[in-house]
């Protein structure tokens, strides 16, 4: 989480709009479900930036961040890890 908070803060700073933990509804025949989506940061309402702390990156990281490209309707999308 202090990875998103300097991120943001520093991004904020350079004169973006910047949001976090933006949640993201799934919606099922026209009924809308908080499944616990949330977007580490969204930039502009344009790029989603997902940030992670871990050995390696797997799988299921990039199925999550296409996951939410795909539930937001967005077509840019980083997947950041810091170890």
């Amino acid at each position: 989480m202090i990875y998103i908070n300097v991120i943001a803060y520093d991004l904020r700073e350079l004169g973006f709009d910047v949001k976090t933990q933006v949640p993201i509804p799934l919606v099922y025949k026209e009924v809308k479900l908080d499944a616990g989506f949330r977007l580490d940061l969204l930039v502009e309402n344009k790029v989603i930036v997902e940030i992670k702390s871990i050995e390696a990156l797997v799988p299921v990281h990039f199925a999550q961040t296409l996951t939410y490209l795909k539930l937001s309707n967005l077509k840019l999308a980083l997947l950041i890890n810091f170890k």
